[in-house]
């Protein structure tokens, strides 16, 4: 797929977007199994990587703008084409599953190198398309580091937390709005980029139920590693240098005791005692 000279203020020229999004957990039914420390999946609603949407909907305003291609990619077991359908029906034009036993277990870096081979049999690695987007974490890991290592693997600058997107008047490159803690920033570059858009970003749109109805009727590619041209060493379990030991479930929390003002100050004490024999008991 050779790439596209984009010229905006005369003539619109179609730019090319990868969204790479994941299918979570609804992390409002998540459950530990007791017996083994995972997460159990069996019978929990799936959703679409709330981040992940947010870099959804900045390539769909693009779009909308300048007549840019979407593609969303989604690397994970079957039903993840769901996720893949909705992205479609909210004005996607292309869907591929990256999907395979070889994939399972796979930590940051695997799923880092698993992505990046994908955008580069896809578009080619000297013709990467201009903006390859990723929400800021995801939900069930909250690492933060896929779209990053995805930018360090294909060797293209990398921009975090970004809130807001536009193209330059003569096409040759872009202007993101990012926001941290202790402030905002504004950051020019050139095509191509890898960007994770963050929490502060414009809320996504919904999908129209003409969408919904079209997006059903779409066929969804499935990548596999011999499609990806994947190594297997750096697949998996095979290339997870890192494994999950345990998942813990948060401490249930319990209402504090309330004691009057200007009461005792010994039943205080006693109060903070107990409370740390309790802990250290525990």
């Amino acid at each position: 797929m050779a790439k596209r000279v984009l010229v905006i203020n005369d003539i619109i020229c179609s730019m090319r977007i990868a969204v790479c999004i994941k299918q979570v957990p609804d992390t409002t039914s998540v459950r530990i199994d007791p017996v083994t420390n995972t997460l159990m999946r069996e019978g929990v609603a799936s959703v679409t990587n709330p981040f992940d949407l947010q870099a959804l909907e900045q390539a769909l305003v693009l779009k909308d703008a300048l007549a840019a291609e979407v593609t969303v990619i989604s690397m994970g077991p079957p039903q993840a084409a769901e996720t893949l359908r909705d992205a479609l029906a909210r004005g996607a034009d292309r869907a591929f599953l990256v999907s395979s036993r070889a994939f399972g277990g796979a930590d940051t870096l695997a799923t880092t190198y698993t992505l990046a081979q994908t955008l580069r049999i896809l578009y080619g690695n000297d013709t990467l398309p201009e903006f390859m987007l990723f929400g800021q974490q995801a939900v069930d890991g909250d690492t933060a580091q896929v779209g990053p290592g995805v930018s360090a693997c294909l060797n293209v600058p990398l921009v975090t937390y970004v809130r807001s997107l536009e193209i330059r008047p003569d096409g040759s490159g872009f202007r993101a709005r990012t926001s941290f803690d202790d402030g905002e920033c504004t950051i020019d570059g050139k095509f191509p980029v890898v960007m994770t858009v963050g929490k502060d970003a414009a809320q996504a749109r919904f999908a129209s139920l003409f969408g919904t109805m079209s997006a059903r009727a779409i066929e969804i590619p499935v990548l596999d590693e011999a499609a990806i041209h994947a190594e297997a060493s750096r697949l998996g379990l095979k290339g997870s240098p890192t494994r999950v030991v345990s998942i813990d479930s948060p401490p249930v929390k319990t209402r504090g005791k309330v004691l009057p003002w200007g009461g005792d100050a010994r039943e205080l004490i006693c109060a903070i005692r107990a409370a740390v024999a309790r802990e250290e008991r525990s």
